[in-house]
């Protein structure tokens, strides 16, 4: 399996067998340049600008948007979860979708634009992803310290953090990923940093690093 980060909560998941599957594809109105891009499912957390535009996506033959488990294709499997885009449960800013991706004896889990800590249900599916993508950037989701608490009760393999400022979102009022890196504590030599892609597998888990951050 091939991950890249097309930039903010938007990654590109391609399977060995092919099959192309975009997160939380984002607007032009988001900041980040937008590539246009073949994909065949699209997993969509919520309604939000910078989270839902599948009109960038070509080829699309389904798209994950409402809770539930969904057959994307043989052998590929989402389980999409309630959550809330605040801490108040969506009163601020309603829900978002929880997605647990799993295919080629893996579990991708990306937790779009989670607001608060998970509860013991949410926790339960979720539990040990191989892979996590999860928003540290604070003020519309989590901040870096609850994403770093979350990830370790998830026992997350490999994390990739998402949702943060970089130069494109400059002017947000959000956080870069250095709470994140300094709550979750990993080792400098376990974290891969400035990476184009991830290409990982079932096999080779204990050789993935324990955060990955792609080039911004």
């Amino acid at each position: 399996m091939l991950i890249r980060q097309i930039g903010h909560a938007e990654f590109l998941i391609e399977t060995e067998g092919g099959i192309r599957i975009v997160t939380d594809p984002y607007g032009e109105n988001c900041g980040y340049p937008v590539q246009k891009l073949r994909a065949d499912a699209a997993l969509v957390s919520h309604g939000h600008h910078d989270h839902n535009a599948v009109e960038n996506l070509e080829g699309l033959q389904i798209t994950v948007d409402r809770e539930g488990i969904h057959t994307v294709c043989p052998g590929v499997r989402v389980t999409a979860v309630k959550g809330f885009h605040d801490d108040a449960q969506g009163a601020k800013r309603g829900e978002t979708l929880l997605f647990l991706l799993e295919a080629e004896g893996l579990r991708i889990v990306h937790l779009g634009d989670l607001g608060c800590p998970l509860n013991e249900n949410q926790t339960e599916q979720l539990k040990k992803p191989d892979i996590l993508m999860i928003p540290v950037g604070g003020f519309y989701t989590i901040d870096g310290k609850t994403a770093a608490e979350t990830a370790k009760r998830l026992q997350a393999r490999t994390v990739l953090p998402m949702h943060y400022k970089t130069k494109y979102i400059a002017d947000w009022p959000i956080s870069g990923p250095e709470e994140f890196l300094s709550a979750f504590g990993a080792p400098e030599k376990e974290i891969r940093r400035d990476i184009e892609a991830l290409r990982v597998t079932a096999g080779d888990l204990d050789c993935q690093p324990r955060v990955a951050m792609f080039k911004a």
